[in-house]
């Protein structure tokens, strides 16, 4: 009731004030009581209401209502219809990573191929991230994420195509990986690739980074924080069904039909996602509108073209200009860890010690399983300890558990491949994915958090381009280290970077100052009852 006397007050204001507000059709009540905020903005800037006006006419919560609040997103139906978008595009992202892989590899025994694709994603990532976020700051949302989400969708289903013919026209028959990888297909296969991993970081930068925020709240630090944690889980989740789906349909079909399947399924999750994307725009009731580029509109300013230098350079200084660069520093230390997480090098070398494939399966699947109960976890770790003291907490465990499971691998006894010892060693890693994924959401809502709207998408894509140059210097390290028997290095040398991370975010946050208690006063207050109760 007092927040619609506000707005009837307010309206009354603006109608007095500003006889041509009359003609608008757009009232507080079009965004709904939540999102009233955003309307008066436009107000203030639009009429140049005076502010004793509007602080006049605010009503003064109470503790438990602004806890309430905190908990409540501004938009929640608009939410659960991104929530819906989101999931269709990581099931089509994550069994389309899955497929074409998988796929290829039947046409050689060598890893080459697919090492190729990978290598070009990663360096398409560094080189052009920044462009990508660039471009996303400086369009609308709803089209800049339609035109992404078709362009992955079309170059999944590009390569899918590619790779069927490669069967049709006999690929498989070449003498060796060299012959494959200079075949027109294969080049045509990789470019495509580079197209879909831009797209799909574009995509997820908009929906994790950005939409999420505005439908959330960006002053509604749990349920931000417990939209976070879903959007994490819908993910790992994705990256679990859809691999597994396909794996079924692999036992089953022939890989070209497969294939063909998966092309298919990967195609009909287009229109659901523009369906979904549609639905959340309309529910939202403009909170998804970028209101500083229809002021340049209005004003007839036109947009600043930049070179593609320009946006680079652009986006790497407002990167490093950042208010939280520790945190995101610690972040993309974590992506040096290539060994003590479960992937393909530690899956390589489980089975050069004659591990079985069903341990070895086990062990990626309890690390999936563990993840995803940490985003479970994680938005209750925020509300207890704060923001700040959750990541603390969150890349201490992680350090500590890849510490213990690397003295436990070089305690092991000579030429022991299994037991006691190589099982309290992968049992860690297990558990240290609590740590990782916890810090992963933590790092998201930092960045929410701290980084203005007008260019959240390019910085949040040029720590992705660190990420993956971080990715690309611990491939180069383990192919020059590629006797297993230097596994016990490349073991430490992930652990140093975990606990490298863990030293840089906690000295960031044990030095406060004013920018950091303005940017996050909700979290600070938590870590003060924290440490009283110490």
């Amino acid at each position: 009731m007092a927040t619609a006397r506000c707005t009837s007050s307010l309206n009354a204001t603006v109608l007095a004030r500003a006889p041509e507000v009359r003609r608008r059709t757009r009232t507080a009540a079009d965004y709904g009581a939540e999102g009233s905020s955003v309307w008066l903005e436009e107000e203030v800037q639009d009429f140049g209401l005076n502010e004793d006006v509007i602080l006049a006419n605010v009503p003064v919560q109470s503790k438990e209502e602004q806890e309430k609040l905190a908990r409540t997103p501004a938009h929640p139906q608009a939410l659960r219809w991104m929530f819906a978008a989101y999931t269709a595009n990581c099931t089509a992202e994550r069994t389309f990573r899955f497929a074409v892989p998988a796929v290829i590899g039947l046409l050689s025994n060598s890893l080459l191929p697919i090492a190729i694709i990978s290598f070009a994603g990663q360096v398409g990532v560094f080189a052009l991230g920044p462009i990508i976020g660039d471009l996303l700051d400086e369009t609308p949302r709803l089209p800049a994420l339609r035109i992404l989400a078709t362009m992955q969708v079309t170059s999944m289903v590009a390569s899918a195509c590619v790779t069927l013919y490669a069967f049709q026209s006999g690929a498989s028959a070449c003498a060796t990986a060299g012959q494959l990888i200079r075949r027109p297909w294969f080049i045509f296969l990789t470019l495509a690739g580079v197209v879909e991993r831009l797209a799909g970081i574009g995509s997820g930068v908009a929906y994790e980074r950005d939409w999420v925020v505005q439908l959330a709240g960006p002053n509604r630090h749990i349920a931000l924080a417990e939209a976070n944690a879903l959007l994490r889980r819908l993910d790992l989740g994705s990256e679990i069904f859809g691999p597994f789906s396909l794996g079924l349909v692999l036992s089953r079909f022939t890989p070209a039909v497969s294939l063909g399947i998966a092309a298919t399924a990967v195609a009909a999750f287009l229109p659901l996602q523009l369906f979904f994307i549609h639905l959340t725009d309309k529910i939202s009731r403009g909170a998804l509108r970028r209101y500083s580029l229809e002021q340049r509109a209005r004003e007839g300013t036109p947009p600043k073209r930049k070179s593609f230098l320009e946006a680079l350079k652009n986006g790497w200084r407002l990167y490093l200009q950042q208010p939280v660069l520790p945190a995101s520093i610690a972040y993309v230390m974590l992506f040096f860890n290539a060994v003590l997480s479960p992937g393909g090098l530690i899956t390589s070398f489980l089975t050069t010690q004659g591990i079985s494939p069903q341990v070895i399966g086990g062990f990626r699947g309890a690390c999936a399983l563990f993840g995803f109960a940490a985003t479970f976890s994680s938005a209750w770790i925020i509300e207890r300890v704060g923001l700040l003291n959750a990541g603390a907490f969150a890349l201490s465990f992680q350090a500590a558990c890849l510490a213990l499971s690397v003295a436990v691998y070089i305690a092991r006894p000579a030429g022991a491949a299994s037991g006691a010892f190589m099982v309290g060693f992968l049992a860690l890693i297990v558990l240290s994915r609590l740590g990782m994924w916890t810090y992963d959401v933590v790092d998201t809502q930092v960045f929410q958090t701290a980084i203005p709207e007008s260019h959240s998408s390019v910085v949040s894509t040029t720590e992705l381009s660190l990420c993956s140059l971080a990715e690309l210097v611990m491939l180069g390290v383990a192919m020059a280290a590629e006797d297993p028997r230097n596994f016990g290095a490349l073991a430490a040398l992930s652990m140093a970077s975990v606990v490298g991370a863990a030293v840089v975010y906690c000295r960031w946050i044990s030095h406060p100052c004013v920018a950091k208690k303005e940017l996050f006063g909700h979290g600070m207050e938590a870590e003060r009852k924290v440490s009283n109760a110490a």
